[in-house]
C-alpha cells in the first residue's frame, strides 16, 4: 500500500490527486492533506479519505476551525512547520507537492531531505532552488517525478533513450488566451480576460502565468535543473490543441512525444504508480476521428517573459528565486487591478537586473531575496 501526502490538497493539483487515489484505493492510501486556509474543503476531504493528519498552515484559524467537521481518525494540525513534519514522516512514502508558489518549497525540501518519492507539481521548487534540491535528492536518494504535464511528458519520453543521447527537449505551450494578440490588444487585457484559459482549468495565478507565458519561462528553468540540460537544449513551441504535452529529440533525429487529451490526472497517476501504469480516469485519444495538431513558434516580442526564462536558466544562482518572487507579487497586483498586464514581465525584468546576484546562494539567502523581490514589485504601476 502506497501511503501518500498531498500538499495543497484543495487546489487543482490536489483535488485531481485525490481523484486518482480514490480510483486506486486498493493500492493507495491518503495519509496527510494540507491547505492554507480552505479548512471547510479540507474537512470534507478528511471525511471522505480519513487521513491520519490534516494540516492548516494558517495558524490564525486554530480558533475558528470546527474540529468535529473532520473525521475522527484525523488529527488536525496548524502551522507551516506541520507541513514539513507530515512530508518527512516515516508513515509517508510519496509526497505530491501541489502548493502554488514559493510557499511550497519548504514542504518539498523536507520530503526530499527524508528521501521520499516526491511528485513535483509546483514549478517554483526547482525554479527557486533547483541546484540545491537536485543535490539534496542525490544525497538522500530521493526520487523526483515531475507532475507538471510538460515535464512529466519529458520524463516519460526519456524512457525511450539514454540521457546522454538527448539533443534537446521541446516544451509545448497552449499559447494561452492571447495567442496571436497584437500589442494594442494586450494593452486592453483585464484580469477576467487573462483568467479565461482556452484549454486548461487552473487556478488564478497559473492562468495569468499562461496568459503572459511566464509559465513557460518557469518551465524552461525547471527543465534545466530537473533534466540536467543547458538552456540551449530547451525549446518552446506553441501547440494550441494541448495534446502533445512535450517532446524529446535525440541525437539520431528521433523525436519521442507524449500525447493525450489535456487532463492532469494522467501525469499525476503516472507519478503515483511509476514505473508501472494503471487504467486511468482520463478520456483516451479517439483515433477514429479526424483532427489536426498544429505547431508554431512563440511570439517573443508580444510575450517577453519567455526570454526571461532563458536568461535565468543560463545564469542560475539567485536569478530563479528573484524572478519567481517578482512574478508572484506582480500577478497578485495585476489581479488586484494595481498593475498593468504588459508590466508584469517588464517589472520582473527590472527587479532581476537590479538585484545583487550570487552564483551559489544558500536556501536562507534565497528566502531573503524572495522577500526583497516582492517588496520591489510594489514600486511598479
Amino acid at each position: 500500500m502506497k501511503r501518500i501526502a498531498v500538499l495543497g490538497s484543495t487546489g487543482s493539483i490536489g483535488t485531481n490527486t485525490l481523484d486518482v487515489i480514490a480510483s486506486h484505493s486498493e493500492e493507495m492510501q491518503l495519509t496527510a492533506i494540507t491547505a492554507h486556509s480552505s479548512w471547510q474543503q479540507l474537512a470534507k476531504q478528511s471525511q471522505q479519505f480519513h487521513p491520519r493528519w490534516t494540516v492548516i498552515s494558517d495558524p490564525k484559524l486554530s480558533s475558528v476551525v470546527t474540529r468535529d467537521s473532520f473525521s475522527n481518525a484525523t488529527e488536525v494540525l496548524f502551522g507551516a512547520d506541520e507541513i514539513e513534519r507530515a512530508s518527512s514522516s516515516d508513515d509517508v512514502d510519496i509526497v505530491i507537492c501541489g502548493i502554488v508558489g514559493a510557499a511550497g518549497l519548504r514542504g518539498a525540501w523536507a520530503a526530499v531531505e527524508a528521501g521520499k518519492t516526491v511528485g513535483i507539481a509546483n514549478k517554483e521548487t526547482l525554479v527557486v532552488a533547483g541546484p540545491l534540491i537536485m543535490e539534496l535528492a542525490r544525497q538522500n536518494q530521493a526520487t523526483l517525478i515531475p507532475v507538471d504535464s510538460e515535464h512529466n511528458a519529458i520524463f516519460q519520453a526519456l524512457q525511450a533513450g539514454n540521457p546522454k543521447d538527448v539533443k534537446r527537449v521541446v516544451l509545448t505551450a497552449s499559447g494561452g488566451p492571447f495567442r496571436g494578440a497584437t500589442p494594442a490588444e494586450l494593452k486592453e487585457v483585464t484580469p477576467a480576460k487573462a483568467l479565461a484559459h482556452p484549454t486548461w482549468n487552473m487556478g488564478p495565478k497559473i492562468s495569468v502565468d499562461s496568459a503572459t507565458m511566464m509559465n513557460k519561462a518557469l518551465e524552461i528553468i525547471e527543465a534545466k535543473w530537473l533534466f540536467n540540460l543547458s538552456a540551449e537544449q530547451i525549446s518552446v513551441v506553441v501547440h494550441p490543441q494541448s495534446v502533445v504535452h512535450s517532446m524529446v529529440e535525440f541525437v539520431d533525429g528521433s523525436v519521442i512525444a507524449q500525447l493525450s487529451p489535456p487532463d492532469m490526472r494522467l501525469p499525476i497517476q503516472y507519478a503515483l504508480t511509476y514505473p508501472d501504469r494503471r487504467e486511468g480516469l482520463n478520456i483516451p485519444m479517439d483515433w477514429s476521428q479526424s483532427f489536426e495538431l498544429t505547431f508554431e513558434p512563440p511570439d517573443r516580442e508580444a510575450f517577453p517573459a519567455l526570454q526571461l526564462g532563458y536568461e535565468v536558466a543560463e545564469k542560475g544562482g539567485t536569478c530563479g528565486a528573484v524572478l519567481n518572487a517578482a512574478n508572484e507579487a506582480a500577478v497578485e497586483r495585476f489581479l488586484a487591478g494595481e498593475l498593468h498586464f504588459c508590466n508584469i514581465a517588464i517589472s520582473c525584468q527590472q527587479v532581476l537586473e537590479s538585484h545583487q546576484f550570487d552564483p551559489n546562494p544558500t536556501l536562507e539567502e534565497l528566502f531573503l531575496l524572495d522577500e526583497w523581490a516582492r517588496k520591489e514589485i510594489k514600486k511598479w504601476k
